[in-house]
């Protein structure tokens, strides 16, 4: 994985527990860089998971509410550095059903060889839309928390319903998202 998501989970964790709390909990979580992390490197995902299974402890939230909230988190860090990707999007559909061929084919530009997740996208009807996560990752309640802070962006309420559907090594799930009625 990308090293800036770990950069960034390490500043919200900061921002929620505090500098001295996040440095005891690197130096007492068994990681392959031993808590250093840079972002622009590249870090296993297990490294992740530990340490989201580590701040879950230290918090006593479940891991899958902190990866939701991690979601929220990276979706602000997006439209903080990305701003160009949403500018000319007019809702959150519209934003989702660009991801696979035009957030990823430019994050591929910058980051040749990253391992991204795949996301199909299929229109239900206006204002509905079925986007289907797929990664090795364990993280549907991460993308999940990624699809919320899309929505609270463009401001317009919409439902989230989802179907997790991953089996062992891989995450997969069904993602509906539906504006609610104005």
């Amino acid at each position: 994985m990308k090293g800036i998501v770990f950069v960034e989970l390490l500043k919200m964790a900061e921002n929620l527990l505090g500098e001295a709390v996040v440095d005891q909990v690197l130096d007492d979580t068994p990681l392959s860089t031993g808590g250093a992390f840079s972002a622009v490197g590249d870090y296993p995902c297990a490294d992740l998971v530990a340490l989201v299974g580590a701040f879950s402890r230290v918090t006593g939230l479940p891991g899958e509410e902190l990866q939701r909230r991690f979601g929220h988190w990276m979706m602000n860090t997006f439209k903080t550095y990305y701003p160009a990707f949403f500018e000319d999007k007019p809702d959150v559909l519209a934003m989702l059903e660009a991801i696979e061929g035009e957030v990823h084919v430019e994050v591929r530009k910058i980051y040749p060889g990253a391992e991204l997740p795949t996301f199909a996208t299929e229109r239900l009807g206006p204002g509905e839309l079925r986007m289907d996560y797929s990664s090795t990752r364990p993280l549907v309640p991460f993308c999940a928390g990624l699809i919320e802070g899309c929505v609270d962006h463009f401001g317009r309420p919409a439902t989230i319903t989802t179907r997790d559907l991953s089996t062992p090594g891989q995450a997969r799930a069904e993602f509906t998202i539906r504006h609610d009625t104005p």
